[in-house]
Order: structure tokens, then C-alpha cells, then sequence
């Protein structure tokens, strides 16, 4: 049985930025990712972008490919509310 993703709400994703909270998190194409292991996050930027938002339109901008979040677990989904 597959376990069911939580939904997180926006505030709650930008509170996830590395500043305001000790995760980060990001999100692309309405899945919630925790960056918070990787080195390229510190500080909640990676070059251009920041940490607690949906950044499933700036990927367009990134020199890799969607591939890159085969590295991260989703941990959970973005809420339309």
C-alpha cells in the first residue's frame, strides 16, 4: 500500500525557506520536496532561486532537467486552498 502524501498549504511551503524554520522545502509540479540535506540549499537560495515557493515555473531558467527531484523524497503535496 502506498502512503498518501499530506497537503501543506503556501504559507506553510514559505515558511519552509531557511530562515523562518529549519527545513526547506520546495515544490514543482504540485509535489513538496524537503532540500534541507542538500548543500547547493543552504540559506533556503540556489543561485536565482528561493527556498518556500512553487518553483515549477523557474526550471525553465535552471541548466538541468526535472530529473534533478529523482534525488529528493516528496514529502508532500502542495494544497490548492
Amino acid at each position: 500500500m502506498t502512503k498518501e502524501l499530506p497537503y501543506y498549504s503556501r504559507s506553510q511551503l514559505a515558511l519552509r525557506n531557511g530562515t523562518d524554520l529549519p527545513e526547506i522545502w520546495i515544490c514543482y509540479q504540485g509535489y513538496i520536496y524537503d532540500v534541507s540535506g542538500s548543500r547547493l540549499w543552504r540559506k533556503g537560495i540556489h543561485y536565482e532561486h528561493w527556498a518556500g515557493q512553487d518553483l515549477t515555473d523557474e526550471l525553465s531558467e535552471a541548466p538541468h532537467t526535472e530529473k534533478v527531484f529523482d534525488k529528493f523524497q516528496a514529502i508532500g503535496k502542495l494544497s490548492n486552498k
